[in-house]
């Protein structure tokens, strides 16, 4: 199995895969404890990865789960070892969690402006950039603008579609 629900115990493992030199480029830290409220909340779902031996290699966090207007928030990815694939086989099951568990309507993401990575994968998967929302994160004292990204139920549907 490629994810699995996280479970409170993941937390610290979780926690580390936050602070790797890669994701704390890309990736807000959270604490411990706001990790464990969110994944205990009735908005959330934390997924995770362990598939190969040695501990999390990623985990997922949707958001807006209890919304009326069926979006459900990517709120984050991370991967212990970018560039090796799993992010991509990842995020195409989360994309179907999303639409098709979840029921989502519209699924989204903001991605930093200088993460050409996850944003030329995204794109690859369907998400379609929607604007910029400037100076909206801060990173290490410095104002960064993130790109909003989305994909509609309809064209998640159309990808899916044979022919």
């Amino acid at each position: 199995m490629l994810l699995r629900p996280a479970v409170t115990e993941d937390i610290l493992s979780i926690a580390a895969l936050e602070q790797t030199p890669f994701a704390r480029q890309f990736v807000g830290q959270w604490s411990e404890q706001r990790h464990r409220a969110t994944l205990a909340g009735p908005n959330a779902r934390y997924l995770v990865s362990d598939a190969h031996q040695g501990g999390l290699q990623a985990y997922v966090i949707l958001r807006g789960l209890g919304e009326d207007n069926r979006a459900v928030e990517l709120k984050r990815i991370v991967v212990a070892a970018p560039g090796q694939g799993l992010g991509r086989r990842i995020l195409a099951e989360v994309i179907r969690i999303a639409f098709e568990d979840l029921q989502a309507h519209r699924l989204f993401l903001d991605v930093y402006d200088d993460n050409a990575r996850a944003r030329h994968l995204y794109e690859s998967l369907g998400f379609i950039y929607e604007g910029t929302m400037r100076d909206a994160a801060c990173r290490e004292g410095a104002w960064h603008d993130l790109h909003l990204m989305s994909m509609l139920e309809h064209e998640y549907r159309a990808r899916k579609a044979p022919g």
